[in-house]
């Protein structure tokens, strides 16, 4: 078809024809007649203009009827392709018909095999239930937690696994020590994995359909939460059971049954109940309870997370709230239409201390009286459960009744007693162990001995039974699995077809909009002829009637001029017969004088009449030509777009770019304005500057056409060039329709898979060049929109690439010296230039054509001038300029800058200019023959630039074309000029000294700024390896060292960690009075300091000895005191004493101590932010009354002796000096350091205080 070829329809390029072919030649220039008889002439004119009318019209009807042929071959490809796609989507239908019988045949299979398996499990769930229900449905375990670092020794045993041992300490009888026995014990080394071992079982039941409740029972701080919640690295309960029963329901979920579940969260205080995954304020449950579905752990850890966030809004309420999660259990088997329910609740019991705290208003004690109700109504609840009693009391709390679907029956019951090993908590551990054995001793026993040995046959026949069952289980379990893979296969097949399908389904889709698409194009362009023809009709006529009114003004002329032509000769007659007659000579010289007069006037009155003649027939001949152009520009584009097979306005744009005359919109080709402003950030090569790239519809698509472009699909070079072809015109045609502001987007988005594509098809030798260059051009230009430090780059003149040939050598000779054999002078100034040192210039090898005689007379006698005709360059000289050009644009990146950086219409007028001026036989001074000088040049310059233009784009491998090594020169630049920018930046960063904290601040941010851009950039050039590597390696990316301010960036750091430590002994140093040892302390401090210099560079020497200096006078003008215990106390006692006391809110805080009352602190903070108490003098009675003190920073006692802080602490209350005295100075510092956080924690203004010291260190001993 002829659609298969590129036809550009340049005047000049066409094949030689026959002479059979040959259109009529065309009309002889007018030339002015200076003979008188005009009807010759006016013959002439009008069989020029019918013959010109005539001919135009034969070839818009041949156009026409090409398109019309063009038409019928694409409706024909259309109709064979529905068939033959009609035909495939037939056969993967009945290939489909065949899986899915397959597919019903491996259910029914499946189906069958579950109605087997599934008797078998029900049976085995049974057996299982038997055996747990033998042994017992409540179960009471005891755990041990270990000791705390302030605690005394442990009091209690572990004789074996059953017995926990207790050492009361009553020396009134003969054995204090007192055992218990439950079902299990664990002892403080046991661990959160091998405790869960002894608690699977119990989830196993809930997943078989029971309900299950584990509790967790013990005073506060006993291990509870740890045992339930656990810790990020050591899980409790909570995770374990939940990914136990999802690993168990996964395991035994098949394609007719399956699992849900779903979680909910109350909290019970004071009866009272809360959702914690409402999302209401008050959190009380109008109605059923909220219920999360979980799908897997981490969803189940989220919710959990989220419900326990609600709750720890009070710290004092969660101690006297239970805790309940329940996870609720949905099974579903379609074949045995079993549906089962069940749960398992998780409660963390509030804590069971006896102890009643109360404090103003007695909310406390009310909290406590609510929680021992609770549990006591808990305790006998299970006594009666284990004693068999018919009356169970569920209604006598809120935590029995909610739980009473999982107490009792089938259900089964676990109670985790946790205990404090130490003898503080004697009491309390007694008291746990008591109501645990209370439930323990009333479990259901197995009886004597022949009642267990009796048992123990049923256990193992049962799991002989259970065993054979789970035998054949596993068998069937083995059958499903080869199913289910064979299933899968299945789907897999039917998958890829069905994928195979859409693909067809989507290519006919294409093809039909395709083909409605080139029909309306078609249709819509048959009815544009038909208008041009009407215009064309009304412009023949027009002309028609413009000939005739012409015609007659020239009749008119003519019977003017033989009217004078008469007037002549009768005064030609009158003149002889006044010389003849000499005897009237005197009388008659007047009038001849008057009659010479008269034939003068009439004689200029002719001459003008031609002239006017002349130009009126000029003017005919130029709207003629007119005429003529504006037909033969609508029928070629016509032809050109037909040929093409690609829509008008696509192929328009597309010529566009490479066609760029003086009134060409240049959007895509120009070079955009730069920008004078300087990036912030790096510059991606031809990507935007958000980190994200953009994606389109248009984008996606031509991304995926290029990556799958495969070439074995086609047959033969020429489809491979069509469909390689059509490929770079979308893309040309994608970043048009994109237009200027989304131009830069699109380009970005199909970078790679273009440059890969040009790469891969580059050693074929395939491609359409000029499309080639066109892309490189695209994002060439693109890159230099952006990257300001390309502005400065010049390159030289079109004048500098051209050459004229050397007179007296042959064609022959010229085309065999390659092109561009001489050298080219130019200025070298240019700093930035891309081009060599050694630019040869293109030979033009034109040369004026030399004619015979006879060729002379021959356009004599046609009426052509002969030196018009010596500017007239054939079809063949212009193809023979374009390869010429090619081959020289070949490999030549200085032409290609010249390209790059100069918009097209300016270099064709620029390559005319230099044509004009180098031939003088192109003078534009004559008359249009043969095309004329200015269409001859038209011709030649765009023969030159469509020669480099392909030239540009042919690559020589192994290396690419000129245009990539361009492109990849330009992002080395790029790349070296931001290294170096940075570079530049850090430098002077480097050098500018610091002269307090804010400034070390700000440089050290300021470089660490800079060393993060570099990275990014390092690491943006690795994205780029591909466009920056050559096959002949090129020159690199220069890397600037940055060791120079990677050193003053760690310098910085040093001295930022020297200037806090000397900001933080001038903190210490506002004090008047200081002990000796204490200001000797903070001299050996600044000393220290003064070593670590070495550290630092020379610049920053300054600023740390300045603050040094300034920090040792404050130190050394503080008046010390001798070195007795009284005088530290004396100054200390006198700041808590002198301190301001005035609080206007007080912040109430209880510590257990093991006695029979706690010890009460009241906190808050004054006006200059320190921490003030207030509390009773003695914890004994008498009491004493309150205090007020003004408790000293833990900083000021760290270069205190033991005695001396004993002496500190006498001022303050006693319960203050008890919680916070150990044996050691450190020890004491350290439980001081830990009070001092919990009492200031408490006051909200003294918050950021407590953040301070710990950054600074004040609170080093603290544990976060």
């Amino acid at each position: 078809m002829s659609n298969n070829r590129w036809n550009w329809e340049v005047s000049g390029f066409e094949p030689r024809k026959s002479p059979a072919e040959q259109p009529p030649s065309a009309p002889a220039p007018i030339v002015r007649r200076y003979s008188i008889s005009t009807p010759p002439i006016v013959a002439h004119s009008e069989l020029v203009s019918k013959q010109s009318v005539a001919t135009k019209l034969h070839n818009l009807k041949d156009k026409v009827k090409h398109a019309k042929e063009d038409y019928v071959e694409l409706r024909q490809e259309a109709v064979d392709l529905q068939e033959y796609s009609n035909a495939k989507l037939d056969r993967v239908t009945r290939y489909l018909g065949v899986l899915a019988d397959k597919t019903r045949k491996l259910d029914q299979a499946a189906l069958e095999a579950e109605a087997k398996v599934a008797p078998l499990i029900n049976e085995k769930k049974r057996l299982y239930n038997e055996l747990l229900t033998a042994k017992g449905n409540i179960k009471v375990f005891c755990r041990t937690r270990p000791l705390f670092e302030d605690e005394g020794p442990s009091i209690v045993d572990f004789p074996d696994d059953f017995t926990i041992r207790v050492n009361t300490g009553d020396d009134t009888v003969s054995n204090p020590k007192k055992d218990y026995e439950f079902d299990r014990v664990y002892g403080p080394h046991v661990g959160q994995a091998e405790f869960f071992t002894d608690v699977q079982p119990f989830v196993q039941s809930a997943l078989d359909g029971h309900n299950v409740s584990i509790f967790a029972y013990g005073q506060t701080s006993s291990g509870k939460s740890h045992t339930m919640e656990g810790s990020s690295h050591d899980r409790g309960l909570y995770a374990r059971c939940f990914e136990e029963l999802f690993d168990v329901s996964n395991s035994d979920t098949t394609s007719t049954s399956r699992y849900n579940f779903f979680v909910t969260v109350v909290d019970l205080y004071n009866d009272q109940m809360k959702d914690l995954l409402s999302k209401s304020e008050s959190g009380q449950p109008k109605g059923d309870l909220v219920q999360e579905k979980v799908d897997n752990p981490v969803e189940f850890s989220k919710v959990i997370k989220s419900a326990l966030l609600s709750r720890s809004g009070d710290k004092n309420k969660i101690n006297v709230s239970h805790l309940i999660i329940t996870i609720h259990i949905y099974y579903d088997n379609l074949i045995t239409g079993e549906n089962l329910y069940s749960k398992l609740s998780l409660v963390d019991l509030a804590g069971s201390q006896t102890l009643g705290l109360e404090d103003d208003n007695g909310d406390h004690t009310t909290d406590m009286l609510h929680v021992t109700k609770s549990l006591s109504a808990l305790g006998d609840v299970l006594a009666s459960l284990t004693s068999k009693k018919e009356d169970v009391p569920y209604e006598n709390s809120l935590l029995t009744k909610v739980l009473a679907d999982s107490l009792g029956g089938s259900s089964k019951t676990l109670l985790i007693v946790n205990i404090c090993p130490d003898a503080s908590n004697l009491s309390e551990t007694l008291s746990s162990l008591n109501f645990s054995a209370r439930a323990r001793n009333a479990v259901l026993s197995l009886g004597n001995r022949d009642t267990i040995k009796k048992w123990k046959d049923i256990a193992n026949d049962a799991r002989k039974e259970c065993y054979e069952k789970e035998k054949d289980s596993l068998d069937l379990k083995q059958e499903v699995v080869g199913l289910k893979q064979a299933l899968k296969v299945a789907n897999d097949q039917c998958v890829l077809l069905f994928n195979e399908v859409q693909k067809a389904w989507k290519v006919s889709f294409a093809l039909q909009s395709d083909l409605k698409a080139e029909n309306l194009m078609l249709v819509e362009k048959n009815k544009t002829e038909k208008e041009q023809n009407n215009d064309l009709k009304n412009q023949v006529g027009q002309l028609v009637q413009q000939v005739q009114d012409q015609k007659l003004q020239l009749q008119q002329r003519d019977s003017t001029i033989e009217s004078l032509q008469a007037k002549l000769k009768t005064l030609e007659a009158q003149l002889n017969a006044t010389v003849l007659s000499s005897e009237n000579k005197s009388r008659t010289s007047s009038d001849s004088t008057k009659e010479d007069i008269e034939s003068t006037t009439v004689t200029k009155k002719l001459e003008e009449e031609l002239q006017k003649r002349d130009a009126l027939i000029e003017r005919l001949h130029e709207e003629n030509e007119k005429l003529f152009e504006r037909l033969t520009e609508k029928a070629s584009s016509i032809g050109s777009q037909l040929a093409l097979g690609a829509p008008p306005k696509l192929q328009n744009q597309a010529n566009d770019i490479s066609r760029n005359d003086s009134n060409n919109k240049e959007q895509t080709t120009d070079v955009v304005p730069f920008s004078p402003k300087k990036p912030d950030g790096t510059v991606a090569l031809v990507k935007p500057g958000q980190d994200k790239i953009k994606s389109t519809p248009a984008g996606e698509y031509l991304t995926s056409a290029l990556n799958d472009f495969d070439l074995e699909q086609y047959d033969g070079l020429a489809a491979i060039s069509d469909g390689a072809n059509k490929l770079l015109m979308l893309v040309l045609a994608a970043v048009i329709k994109a237009g200027a502001s989304r131009e830069h987007e699109i380009l970005a988005e199909i970078r790679d898979a273009v440059f890969a594509f040009i790469r891969k098809m580059e050693p074929h030798r395939v491609m359409d060049t000029m499309l080639v260059s066109r892309v490189r051009i695209l994002y060439i230009r693109s890159l230099l929109a952006r990257s300001p430090e390309l502005q400065s780059i010049k390159v030289a003149p079109v004048e500098r690439f051209l050459e004229k040939p050397i007179s007296g050598r042959s064609r022959s000779s010229s085309r065999g010296s390659s092109p561009g054999r001489s050298p080219v002078r130019y200025d070298s100034s240019f700093k930035n230039a891309i081009i060599e040192d050694h630019t040869h210039g293109f030979k033009v090898n034109l040369k004026p054509e030399k004619k015979s005689k006879l060729s002379s007379v021959v356009l004599k006698i046609r009426g052509i001038d002969q030196e018009s005709w010596r500017q007239h360059v054939t079809g063949a000289k212009l193809r023979e300029i374009t390869e010429d050009a090619k081959a020289f644009a070949t490999g030549n990146k200085s032409l290609a800058a010249l390209f790059v950086h100069t918009p097209a219409g300016e270099l064709q007028r620029q390559i005319r200019s230099w044509l004009a001026m180098s031939f003088d036989f192109f003078s534009v001074s004559g008359v249009d023959a043969g095309g004329g000088a200015t269409g001859q040049l038209e011709l030649l310059s765009t023969a030159i630039m469509d020669g480099w233009m392909a030239g540009l784009g042919a690559a020589m491998p192994p290396l690419t074309d000129a245009l990539g090594q361009l492109l990849t020169e330009y992002a080395k630049r790029v790349y070296n000029s931001q290294l170096q920018h940075l570079k530049d930046i850090a430098g002077t960063l480097a050098t500018e000294a610091a002269e307090d904290s804010s400034q070390v601040a700000k440089l050290r941010s300021a470089l660490e700024s800079v060393d993060h851009k570099r990275r990014k950039i390092l690491q943006q050039m690795k994205g780029d390896a591909a466009l920056l590597t050559l096959e002949d390696g090129g020159s690199p990316i220069r890397n600037p060292s940055s060791a120079a301010e990677d050193a003053r960036l760690a310098s910085l750091i040093a001295l930022d960690g020297i200037l806090k430590q000397v900001k933080e002994i001038m903190r210490q140093s506002t004090v008047s009075i200081m002990s000796r040892s204490k200001k000797r302390a903070l001299v050996t401090g600044l000393e220290d300091l003064s070593l670590q210099l070495s550290s630092l560079l020379e610049i920053d020497h300054p600023c740390a000895q300045r603050h040094i200096a300034d920090a040792r006078r404050v130190v050394e003008t503080i008046v010390e005191e001798d070195d007795q215990p009284q005088g530290t106390s004396r100054a200390i006692s006198s700041e808590l004493s002198g301190g301001e006391t005035d609080v206007t809110q007080w912040n109430v805080l209880q510590f257990n101590t093991g006695s029979t009352t706690p010890f009460i602190i009241k906190c808050g903070a004054n006006s200059h932010s320190e921490l003030v108490i207030k509390a009773d003098d003695r914890v004994q009675e008498p009491k004493g009354g309150e205090i007020l003190r003004v408790v000293p920073r833990p900083t000021v006692l760290e270069s205190m002796t033991l005695d001396e802080i004993k002496e500190v602490f006498a001022k303050l209350p006693e319960a203050l000096s008890l919680l916070a005295l150990a044996r050691t100075a450190d020890g004491t510092r350290a439980r001081y350091s830990r009070l001092y956080r919990t009492l200031a924690m408490k006051v909200p203004a003294l918050r950021e205080l407590v953040g301070e010291l710990e950054k600074g260190g004040g609170l080093k001993d603290v544990k976060s």
